[in-house]
């Protein structure tokens, strides 16, 4: 049993391996446009995928923004003009990290707010429970009962 669970964790990796890895017919010759290459790959999202950058995706769309990036960066564009050119053509939804907009604001401070949400939501319940504790057990009710009822005992 051991040695399958190994076999198909190392199926698994192999497999991932290959979808990480460009094609060698998408490599560029240059290293350092390769680079500059993969690093772009690894900013714009796969936008048929789920979260994807274009880089982890086997998608055929992907494969295909890959060779726009390589084609651009021939072409003799700067990273952020090739991100540009991307932006525009798929909208800001292309870009791994959108940008800072008016219609982008909810993305960048949502977290934000749920993470601050949560802490006074912890500090409420934890005051709470402190001041839980620190009330004495018995109310004047309770002592006025448990009183009635010694006196009831006393005259039986």
């Amino acid at each position: 049993m051991m040695r399958w669970l190994l076999a198909l964790a190392a199926t698994v990796f192999l497999a991932a391996q290959a979808f990480a890895s460009p094609a060698p017919d998408e490599r560029l010759e240059d290293a350092r446009m390769e680079a500059r290459a993969r690093s772009l790959y690894i900013q714009l999202r796969c936008v048929v995928c789920q979260s994807q950058s274009i880089d982890d995706s086997g998608a055929p769309l992907a494969a295909d923004m890959r060779a726009v990036v390589r084609e651009r960066l021939l072409a003799g564009d700067s990273d952020s003009e090739v991100l540009a050119y991307l932006q525009t053509r798929y909208g800001d939804y292309v870009l791994m990290m959108p940008p800072l907009q008016a219609n982008t604001m909810a993305l960048w401070l949502l977290p934000a707010i749920v993470l601050l949400g949560g802490g006074v939501a912890m500090i409420a319940y934890v005051a709470s429970q402190k001041r839980r504790v620190a009330e004495p057990e018995d109310s004047d009710a309770d002592t006025r009962s448990a009183g009635a009822l010694s006196d009831e005992e006393g005259l039986s």
